[in-house]
């Protein structure tokens, strides 16, 4: 991202704003199913505030497009008052000096009370929060069709040993043991639960967040590694290219026994008439049930000129952590509010675990960014990973050892 100039933007704003003062303009891409619906309430609770909503939603790319979108506007000096942003993105856009701070809403509601320290800090450039996080998706579940472990007198597993053991029965039975998607990002998602279930939280801290090189290359990530590819026989021929959701279809309809994948798979399951705990199951990946891999969306706040725009900042800022936009905005996603404490009686089984286990985690130290959905790296060195492991996964004559090696060339990539 090219250095810009906060005097030649500060020139621009005030051409920019000075027609609709109040607007309060907000980049996104949730434009389709339970995030459009969100999108909507939100619009609606910002405009009883006597604010005017100005929509700069995006669609596609993941948020690809939307990023996209952002880096026009704001070096054409033309910034939304809030954008949709995650990760080390937020310390990318701090850098730039473009981002308004949010302390004294964040002193004011407790924000520092209310927030895990982990996530917390990454709200934060320098100290000062300048983003509002509004959810919490946990990564590392394994779904699970109960009935065909049933008919395959086969056990849910908690370790990969008894993942394979289970795979081997379910196999031996006729079925499909692991739903798969055979694209990067599931490839990156599948093995972050591998490597977290087999290395643990600070084999995870170390290769994934710190990027230490001894750790990237390793005994534990060949071990991973090893893992990971083991899993290759209990998938299908059709697996590369396909979507998320069809993989999630195909444990939804008695095709496969089992899914790693975020908690956006449980929508799919919901949406087909499906009962959490009676119908699907919603467990630990194998060995991680001590640790949350975490995807959180959150909005960034840019610095404007407009007093009343700034005010519409702020009051944007509080409703996204608000307890009612939390509590609406999650049970139409899937997630779990990222603010601590609140009532949970209205989310389902998955949920409430994911709660507590939320909870129980950042006490613990155990509480983790996921680097597959952009959490802990740089996109470019993100990007460079995946790739690692894509490969790795496609490439019988790629050894452990070898993607090891690369995978901490891969992690020096900016």
């Amino acid at each position: 991202m090219q250095k810009l100039k906060v005097s030649l933007l500060a020139a621009s704003f005030s051409i920019a704003f000075s027609v609709h003062a109040a607007d309060v303009e907000v980049l996104h891409w949730w434009t389709s199913g339970g995030e459009a619906k969100a999108a909507v309430e939100l619009k609606k609770m910002l405009e009883a505030k006597g604010h005017k909503w100005k929509d700069f939603a995006v669609a596609g790319g993941a948020g690809d497009n939307a990023m996209t979108a952002l880096k026009t506007r704001v070096v054409s000096g033309q910034p939304p008052a809030a954008a949709q942003i995650k990760g080390p993105s937020i310390q990318e856009w701090g850098n730039e000096g473009v981002l308004a701070s949010l302390d004294d809403v964040a002193k004011k509601e407790g924000w520092d009370k209310l927030l895990p320290p982990v996530v917390a800090s990454a709200m934060k450039y320098k100290g000062s929060y300048v983003a509002a996080p509004v959810n919490v998706h946990r990564v590392n579940w394994l779904w699970v069709n109960p009935e065909l472990l049933k008919k395959a007198n086969a056990r849910v597993p908690t370790t990969w040993d008894e993942f394979f053991k289970t795979a081997d029965a379910l196999q031996k039975a006729g079925i499909q043991p692991l739903a798969y998607g055979g694209q990067p990002w599931q490839d990156a998602t599948v093995f972050e639960a591998v490597a977290l279930g087999v290395g643990g939280s600070d084999f995870y801290k170390k290769a994934f967040i710190q990027l230490d090189p001894a750790t990237l290359k390793s005994a534990s990530m060949i071990n991973a590694l090893t893992t990971y590819k083991k899993l290759k026989p209990y998938t299908d021929k059709n697996a590369p290219g396909r979507e998320w959701n069809l993989a999630t279809s195909m444990v939804i309809n008695g095709k496969a026994a089992m899914q790693i994948m975020g908690d956006w798979a449980k929508g799919e399951f919901l949406a087909a008439g499906k009962v959490p705990g009676k119908d699907f199951l919603c467990v630990a990946a194998p060995g991680t049930a001590a640790a949350y891999t975490f995807n959180i969306d959150s909005f960034a706040m840019f610095k404007l000129p407009n007093k009343d725009a700034e005010k519409g900042q702020k009051d944007l800022a509080v409703t996204l952590m608000s307890p009612e936009f939390q509590e609406i905005f999650n049970l139409n996603k899937g997630s779990i509010p990222v603010r601590q404490g609140l009532d949970m009686s209205k989310f389902d089984d998955c949920g409430k675990k994911s709660a507590e286990d939320f909870k129980a985690t950042s006490a613990k130290g155990s509480l983790l960014p996921s680097w597959a959905h952009g959490m802990a790296m740089h996109s470019a060195t993100q990007g460079a990973v995946a790739d690692v492991i894509s490969q790795f996964w496609n490439d019988d004559a790629m050894t452990a050892q070898q993607a090891s090696v690369k995978l901490a060339a891969a992690a020096k990539v900016k």
